[in-house]
């Protein structure tokens, strides 16, 4: 198995951020679901979205849709954690690094989920 195939729900969850429905994350998290959002625009600008269910929907009525591109580089899992590292483009250029990181309950939902993103920072 790939790296990137040990990290099924993440890979998931991506693909609907960057899709023209990115609310259907909303199907992949827990009842005790709880975010941590570092979102990094450069330059020590940054904010951090926090919450559960209704902190998640604050967060994607905020977002661009269908503008960014999540590409998941390399990725792990250890027990119930996935972990990834990849980056965001915008029209095809590199606009962000980030990590992620999520917490899984035995049916596979989402319970908790951090996320880092940058762009000071290029892995390439």
């Amino acid at each position: 198995m790939s790296e990137i195939d040990a990290t099924p729900v993440l890979r998931q969850w991506f693909s609907y951020m960057d899709s023209d429905d990115p609310d259907r994350v909303l199907t992949m998290i827990a009842p005790d679901f709880r975010m941590s959002v570092q979102f990094s625009t450069g330059e020590g600008r940054s904010a951090e979205f926090v919450g559960d269910h209704d902190g998640l929907v604050q967060y994607l009525a905020q977002r661009e849709k269908s503008t960014l591109v999540h590409h998941i580089d390399t990725g792990a899992r250890v027990e119930d954690v996935e972990l990834v590292l990849g980056r965001t483009t915008r029209a095809g250029a590199f606009e962000a690094s980030f990590n992620a990181t999520a917490s899984l309950d035995r049916a596979g939902a989402v319970r908790r989920l951090l996320i880092g993103r940058t762009p000071e920072i290029s892995f390439d």
